[in-house]
């Protein structure tokens, strides 16, 4: 079986095909733009877009909305991460946690799953926002968000090593234990 993950990063599909080669599943990347709303929550913006591309794409597909929550800054960027990581870059959210104590933050995911139906699965990792970058690895915001329980960001995390703790991974996770009991 064939997978389409709609979205224009290749280190999320690289993620993904971790999770869906065990069960024989072939994720590929299709490169399709698609209104990303402004919403209160991920779920929203994911099922929107997941509604939207249902018109528009006539095989099972899916995709992930992702955000950073930061304590400190009301839960800033939240659904607007993609946008702040594009303009102010992680040294942006650095440099307005600069003198703050509270670096409480988490990563959520929502993987929205089209196949006539919507399906929609969720992970959330808790962390905090270190006060440098660290590491190479990864993308995003990973050089600034360290999980709790961890000494390491993401970005100085093997790709196996993030999966095993991500929001995203736990998205994943939720996402192929359904599949594994409906396909």
């Amino acid at each position: 079986m064939r997978l389409a993950f709609v979205t224009s990063n290749p280190g999320k599909v690289e993620e993904a095909r971790k999770y869906f080669e065990p069960l024989g599943i072939k994720v590929y990347q299709l490169r399709v733009d698609y209104p990303e709303i402004q919403a209160d929550t991920l779920e929203d913006v994911a099922e929107y877009g997941a509604r939207w591309l249902a018109e528009r794409i006539d095989w099972p597909f899916f995709l992930d909305d992702s955000g950073l929550f930061v304590e400190a800054l009301n839960g800033f960027p939240g659904v607007y991460s993609a946008y702040v990581y594009k303009t102010l870059g992680y040294r942006g959210i650095l440099k307005l946690l600069e003198g703050e104590t509270n670096r409480k933050a988490y990563f959520k995911s929502v993987i929205a799953y089209w196949d006539g139906e919507l399906y929609l699965f969720t992970g959330r990792v808790n962390g905090e926002i270190t006060t440098e970058p660290r590491g190479s690895g990864g993308f995003g915001f990973d050089p600034v968000f360290k999980p709790d329980g961890f000494d390491k960001t993401f970005a100085e995390m093997t790709t196996e090593e993030k999966n095993r703790i991500s929001h995203r991974g736990r998205a994943f996770s939720a996402f192929v234990e359904w599949l594994k009991e409906n396909l």
